[in-house]
């Protein structure tokens, strides 16, 4: 059964799964406003290459059973920064040091922050 829901429900959901399988830094930042590539980006860090890839396929795999299918997907070569597009609402997925260097929170810090949703326990 497809799941019909908002771009700010599809950023949670994968916000959600990022948590549970450990992403460390998640942020959720409202771009709708300032920019027409998409609605959300939701970014997150792994603790290295594998975590990366394991965070993204994790990703993938639970909106897939969602009914929800990424448009497009790029980056699982360099295992350091995978990007999931869902149109409205676009994933990044980063080692530590590209995020450092791609530096997206800075760059749309313009953007609004979302809360999550997830409670640190």
């Amino acid at each position: 059964m497809v799941e019909l829901m908002t771009s700010l429900e599809l950023a949670k959901k994968a916000a959600k799964v990022l948590d549970d399988k450990k992403a460390m830094n998640l942020n959720i930042i409202g771009i709708r406003d300032i920019s027409v590539l998409a609605d959300y980006f939701v970014i997150a860090t792994g603790t290295s290459n594998t975590h990366v890839k394991a965070l993204a396929d994790e990703v993938e795999f639970q909106l897939k059973e969602a009914g929800i299918t990424a448009g497009h997907i790029e980056g699982y070569r360099s295992n350091s920064w995978v990007l999931l597009d869902y149109g409205n609402v676009i994933i990044h997925v980063f080692t530590q040091e590209s995020r450092q260097f791609y530096d997206l929170d800075r760059l749309w810090q313009d953007g609004e922050k979302v809360d999550t949703g997830i409670t640190e326990e």
